[in-house]
């Protein structure tokens, strides 16, 4: 038979220090490779105690790679080929899959996980390394070699890689429970997702629209920044909440100064409701100290105020330059900074207070019935499920 690449082998990564959660952990992990790689209907996925592999058939490899590098738990993964532990096959597959008619480098590492198998790994080097060096112009290179060929003798088959992809790593997403992620049109929150699923928070996510005021654009941009960090846990459903009532309720019964704090109660008390409804245990945000006026510590200690669920913030001691390095890394950077507003930017006031009081909010707040205007909020969400791969969204 001839050899190609034909499989992907994927190694754990943060989960297996995990002691008793081991197996939890590795269930997890495969449910995520599998739901990330949807869109490749061909793939056959196999889980051991301490290895994944997905068989390739005739799907892209370096299509199926670049999905799967984003799953977290993911410590690295490799393309590889399949053969029989046999020496003989092993040879022939590493004069099929190698471009031996280029002038390259190597170096042979085997790993006799099998110790039944007759060869040991020094030999196996020595074997493979003989017959390329007979069959090419290739060199030895022991300490930078274009080609480190990584040969694993196990009991059902052996592998052979010659490359290695560094993962998302992190936790697998669903670990550490869920948990519901404002998510605007900015730079921040895509960034505040993207660390909440790489500490195995599954997340679901809240956009807040103010239609007319907010555009279809707008609320596009959100929906593709979902999909742009939807690969790390393989899909997320996005909760749309119809703002406009309650935010103009907002502008009409408190001063311009403490629009911005009632504005943020208000859409913590919303997401304290659709956190209920979805069984998600913590709230997060994209808010960082003292970089706008509602993120002061008085601002977020009365913002705070109006829920009982946790919140965390998972950029809160970033600065906006790192912040902009790691949305650029994960590839939200592009599509946060188009010119669309959303509804905290639309409306954000001349003067805004930086050391709000809970008891003044409690006063304004008073003047109309704002929590049958929250209830209603929540009660005409839409909910619009995103998955990596371009599809027709999934109305639910």
């Amino acid at each position: 038979m001839a050899y190609r690449y034909d499989h992907i082998l994927i190694r754990y990564g943060e989960l297996s220090l995990k002691g008793k959660n081991r197996n939890s952990f590795i269930k997890q992990l495969y449910d995520n490779v599998r739901k990330a790689c949807t869109g490749f209907p061909s793939l056959e996925f196999e889980k051991q105690h301490d290895r994944m592999y997905i068989f390739l058939h005739d799907e892209d490899a370096n299509k199926v790679c670049e999905v799967v590098s984003k799953v977290f738990g993911i410590s690295s993964l490799s393309l590889a080929v399949k053969v029989p532990s046999d020496i003989e096959e092993i040879k022939k597959a590493c004069l099929e899959v190698l471009p031996l008619d280029q002038d390259k480098t190597f170096k042979v590492a085997a790993r006799r996980n099998d110790k039944t198998f007759p060869v040991i790994s020094d030999q196996i080097n020595r074997i493979v390394a003989t017959t390329i060096l007979k069959n090419s112009n290739w060199k030895v290179d022991v300490h930078n070699p274009d080609y480190k060929i990584v040969i694993e003798i196990r009991h059902d088959a052996s592998y052979i890689m010659t490359n290695k992809i560094t993962g998302a790593g992190g936790y697998p997403v669903g670990v550490g429970g869920k948990a519901m992620v404002l998510l605007s049109g900015g730079i921040d929150s895509p960034v505040a997702s993207f660390l909440m699923m790489k500490r195995g928070v599954r997340i679901e996510c809240i956009h807040y629209a103010s239609p007319p005021y907010t555009s279809q654009n707008a609320q596009d941009k959100v929906l593709e920044l979902a999909r742009l960090i939807s690969g790390y846990q393989g899909e997320i459903l996005v909760h749309v909440i119809p703002f406009t009532n309650l935010q103009l309720a907002i502008y009409q019964n408190a001063p311009e100064s403490y629009a911005i704090t009632i504005m943020r109660r208000m859409m913590m008390r919303i997401a304290t409701e659709m956190a209920k409804k979805r069984n998600a245990l913590a709230i997060a945000t994209g808010e960082s100290i003292g970089q706008v006026a509602s993120q002061t510590l008085e601002s977020m200690n009365t913002i705070n105020a109006v829920t009982n669920i946790p919140i965390i913030r998972p950029v809160v001691c970033m600065d906006k330059v790192e912040i902009i390095d790691l949305s650029k890394k994960i590839g939200t950077y592009d599509t946060s900074i188009l010119p669309f507003e959303d509804c905290c930017t639309i409306f954000t006031p001349k003067n805004p207070v930086t050391k709000p009081r809970i008891d003044k909010c409690e006063k304004y707040e008073a003047k109309w019935d704002f929590e049958s205007m929250v209830k209603q909020c929540v009660d005409q969400a839409e909910s619009i499920l995103i998955t990596p791969i371009l599809k027709e969204d999934e109305i639910f």
